[in-house]
């Protein structure tokens, strides 16, 4: 028996979503295992894991000087080392429970808008982990491939990946990224809007935890049939006690009007890159959005009108990615032209 498939055999592959906001961890022939808040909790010192995923977010804002919350990733891309470390290992662990006699292949998803140093520095890190071998694959191509989209034909695919840190957005034909556009908006900067808009408007303070709770309540980026508004905790700002406030679905949509135009303006200048061939595919095809970000109510419909193209919504969105680098585990050799070329030493 060739050495690989003994190594297959003795080890549980895993393809990893490593995400600003949640990270997801799928297993071979098993589907997703672990979805969790990309979120770590050590002792003040550094030295030790308090915990790690929804534990570790549900901390935030509320910890004592003694625990320290990390969010080791920013704009989607690794930002404390030591920590994405900690986080992999645990995750890493978890997923193989009994069978830990070989490590783990893994693959990751990554920005398209990546640099050299960043691909080293995750490929780094999941080895240390615990890897034996670490694979990168694009996130649009991971999109693409979990909303099965037709990536191997001469089409044009344009995806909208909306994660917490960044937003990417490419035109895939013939399994490759023909053009792309990375940027870094996404879930948090609208958690950030909102904060900021209830301190200026309403001289509020509210936490991170309170924005995202709002955002997904009664954000929206287009007008809605029958408007929503909910009671809001949080700090007056000019006499310091706590008080509370009713926010309206059209005030958070004022407050995220920036970065919903921000998106679409992304999406105008990859068009200015894209050839006339592939643009008539995608006037016909239309664009497909994922991520957690294109939950929020009515972006479709916001794209749809600028800029004048069908818009569609995969079905869980929050996962199309790492169900995708999860078909490409599968089938390696169907999908090994998709991966990011060996980064160079």
């Amino acid at each position: 028996m060739p050495l690989s498939k003994l190594f297959g055999i003795l080890s549980s592959d895993v393809a990893i979503d490593l995400g600003t906001a949640n990270t997801l961890v799928y297993k071979k022939q098993a589907g997703i295992i672990i979805d969790e808040p990309s979120v770590v909790a050590l002792t003040s010192d550094g030295k030790k894991v308090v915990c790690i995923g929804l534990k570790a977010k549900e901390m935030l804002g509320k910890n004592p000087d003694e625990v320290k919350v990390v969010k080791p990733l920013k704009d989607g891309v690794i930002s404390d080392f030591r920590v994405t470390e900690l986080m992999l290992s645990n995750l890493i662990v978890r997923s193989q429970k009994n069978r830990w006699l070989i490590r783990p292949r893994v693959i990751v998803c990554v920005p398209s808008g990546i640099t050299e140093v960043e691909k080293r520095a995750v490929r780094d890190s999941v080895l240390h982990a615990g890897a034996r071998e670490v694979h990168l694959v694009s996130e649009p191509i991971a999109a693409a491939i979990g909303a099965d989209l037709p990536i191997h034909k001469p089409y044009g695919n344009m995806v909208m990946d909306i994660g917490g840190g960044t937003s990417e957005i490419a035109v895939i034909s013939l399994s490759h990224i023909v053009v792309h556009n990375s940027i870094r908006v996404g879930g948090d900067k609208m958690d950030e809007n909102i904060m900021n808009y209830l301190r200026k408007k309403n001289n509020i303070y509210v936490g991170i935890q309170t924005a995202e709770r709002i955002k997904k309540e009664i954000g929206s980026a287009y007008p809605l049939k029958q408007e929503m508004d909910m009671e809001v905790r949080g700090r007056d700002i000019v006499n310091g006690y706590p008080v509370t406030i009713r926010v309206t679905s059209q005030e958070i949509r004022e407050a995220l009007s920036e970065t919903v135009a921000t998106m679409i303006d992304a999406i105008k200048k990859l068009f200015e890159k894209t050839s006339p061939e592939l643009a008539a595919d995608i006037a016909e095809r239309g664009i497909v959005l994922t991520g957690g970000g294109a939950l929020l109510r009515g972006l479709d419909e916001k794209i749809k009108e600028i800029v004048d193209l069908p818009v569609h919504v995969v079905p869980d969105p929050l996962v199309c990615v790492v169900k995708g680098s999860g078909k490409i585990l599968d089938s390696l050799d169907v999908y090994r032209e998709v991966l990011i070329k060996k980064v160079e030493e």
